[in-house]
């Protein structure tokens, strides 16, 4: 056989180039995000808000209100989608696949909730979601590439902003829209699971600049999404 030529594993004294994920897991990712983007949700679990209360009397302006922030939470959800499946692509621990795998199908419900939520009121989504998604998704792959430890630090992290900031949505909240209300306490819930379930797991402390520059990110995020 001819001599093969040396195969590229990378730079002396840096790590090697993340192995690449085949075209069939491509063609899946790209499946999901078009599911994700432009199919119709389809809950697991029960909406937590009921199929059954009476059509609550908002004002003008609460509506307004509502709307803005069940936009955000949706936009959220979108974004974890993205997040948790490009974690699970990104990972060689079967485990750790399930457990993103998992968290991305509790998420899903979320996701079937809001849109639910924003169909009653009469509102849209956000219209920058396919942008939302592919920000999420490479810094998901990202994550996921430096490790089970780091990528479940990010899930740590996520999910602890995520709750900080639908604790600040259930202050928001009109008195009356005890459905929207609903949908977020079960949102809140299940998002301190699944940061729990990654600090249990082994999660790394992320580094300060990080997590305040996914703060940063996040702000800019929720402004945006809550008019556009």
């Amino acid at each position: 056989m001819p001599n093969q030529p040396p195969r590229f594993t990378g730079l002396p004294g840096f790590p090697s180039l993340p192995k690449l994920p085949s075209l069939d897991a491509v063609i899946g990712e790209l499946d999901k995000a078009l599911k994700t983007l432009a199919a119709t949700p389809v809950a697991q679990r029960p909406n937590p808000a009921g199929q059954t209360w009476p059509v609550e009397q908002l004002s003008d302006s609460d509506k307004e209100q509502v709307i803005g922030l069940m936009r955000v939470n949706h936009v959220g959800e979108i974004c974890a989608q993205a997040l948790y499946q490009a974690q699970a692509l990104a990972s060689k621990d079967p485990e750790k696949k399930a457990l993103f795998d998992h968290a991305a199908k509790e998420e899903a419900d979320h996701l079937a909730w809001t849109q639910e939520r924003l169909d009653q009121l009469g509102a849209r989504p956000s219209l920058l979601n396919p942008f939302w998604y592919g920000g999420a998704f490479a810094l998901g792959f990202v994550a996921g590439t430096l490790g089970d430890k780091v990528s479940l630090g990010f899930m740590a992290e996520t999910e602890r902003q995520v709750e900080k900031h639908l604790n600040d949505h259930l202050g928001k909240l009109p008195a009356g829209d005890q459905k929207s209300r609903a949908i977020l306490e079960q949102m809140r819930q299940d998002e301190i699971e699944h940061g729990q379930t990654a600090i249990d797991q082994g999660a790394n402390n992320l580094p300060m600049p990080v997590k305040l520059a996914m703060t940063a990110m996040s702000k800019v995020m929720t402004t945006l999404a809550q008019k556009i």
